[in-house]
């Protein structure tokens, strides 16, 4: 097994605000595998809130001995041994696992989708994701977002009702809300979610701090609309210990650590009765592409990277009427490649 990897700055169309801060790009490391002539490739999304950089990766992807992977790769084992040699650093094992995944398809001649069992008939709609903004703005990337049926709104201001009503001048389509832990009033908050229910919201991320169960639970079993698990919901570890509290939970695999254990959540939530979204930090095409293989085995996909992004490095994953298409291509079935991208 051979690696290569380079640092990458992902710019994001337009300025991306949620509850706390704001970015306009985002650090990435894609990862090249070679196993026996075979390549695959991965990719470590830095959102601020992981606490990873460029520099956190590179020094993780110098631990790993890379003679330590082997076809028929057990991913199991993967994840286990990765984890061994340090906590966190979830982004760089996802791009590590991502890598493996798309050899791993190519090696088989299937893609990971058939892998994992997840039908392409099956796709749901996937949403464009709006950031806080102003009314102006706010309705700009609106009108860019044509090709969906979903629109997912950040919440978490003291706006919040403004930006929806924004939005509802300029478009109808249904919403899904992310409030990223934003409001701190429980009994605000459920006021402003049955207004929500009244404006076409359809479900909400993270309504409050992730430390907060009870509040989040008190909200979950008062909401008409379906609350999801986020940040208090990084690894497959973390559902026992907000089951009841919400009603589902989003699934990442830079907060993962990759396909393999994103997987597992999925089988893990279905057996507790909970809902599942997959969703994405800022992404290229390989971590989309990764996350679309398990799409059709969860309820809602917020897998927008791509299209809020200006210089994705490899072509777009095929999309038509809001949703994403699967082809039957080996591995990820990545296209496009800038050449020399990568370095030893």
């Amino acid at each position: 097994m051979q690696a290569a990897h380079i640092s990458f700055n992902l710019e994001l169309k337009h300025p991306f605000s949620i509850a706390g801060f704001t970015r306009t790009s985002t650090p990435l490391l894609l990862l090249k595998l070679t196993y026996e002539n075979m390549e695959g490739y991965g990719e470590a999304s830095m959102v601020p809130y992981l606490g990873e950089s460029y520099s956190t990766a590179e020094s993780f992807l110098k631990k790993v001995d890379w003679m330590h992977f082997k076809h028929p790769f057990n991913f199991a084992e993967v994840t286990s041994y990765l984890n061994s040699l340090d906590a966190g650093n979830s982004a760089v094992k996802a791009a590590i696992d991502i890598a493996l995944n798309d050899i791993n398809g190519k090696i088989l001649q299937k893609p990971c989708f058939e892998i994992y069992q997840a039908d392409p008939a099956k796709m749901p709609v996937t949403s464009y994701t709006i950031g806080i903004d102003k009314p102006e703005i706010i309705k700009e990337k609106v009108a860019g977002a044509k090709d969906f049926k979903v629109l997912k709104i950040k919440l978490g201001s003291a706006n919040d009702k403004e930006l929806i009503n924004t939005i509802r001048t300029v478009s109808n389509l249904p919403l899904y809300v992310d409030a990223n832990q934003g409001w701190t009033d429980r009994k605000m908050a459920i006021d402003l979610i049955y207004w929500l229910h009244d404006q076409g919201v359809v479900l909400i991320e993270q309504p409050m701090d992730k430390k907060d169960i009870d509040g989040n639970a008190w909200l979950t079993g008062r909401s008409p609309i379906p609350i999801l698990a986020d940040e208090a919901v990084q690894g497959l570890g973390d559902i026992d210990n907000i089951k009841g509290a919400y009603h589902g939970i989003n699934v990442k695999l830079m907060k993962s650590g990759g396909m393999y254990e994103a997987h597992q959540m999925i089988l893990k939530a279905r057996s507790y009765g909970m809902k599942v979204m997959i969703g994405c930090m800022s992404e290229t095409s390989v971590a989309t592409q990764a996350g679309l293989a398990l799409a059709p085995l969860c309820d809602w996909v917020d897998l927008d990277g791509p299209f809020l992004t200006k210089n994705n490095p490899f072509e777009q994953p095929a999309f038509a009427h809001g949703r994403y298409l699967l082809k039957d291509l080996p591995g990820l079935g990545l296209k496009g490649l800038l050449p020399n991208l990568f370095r030893p």
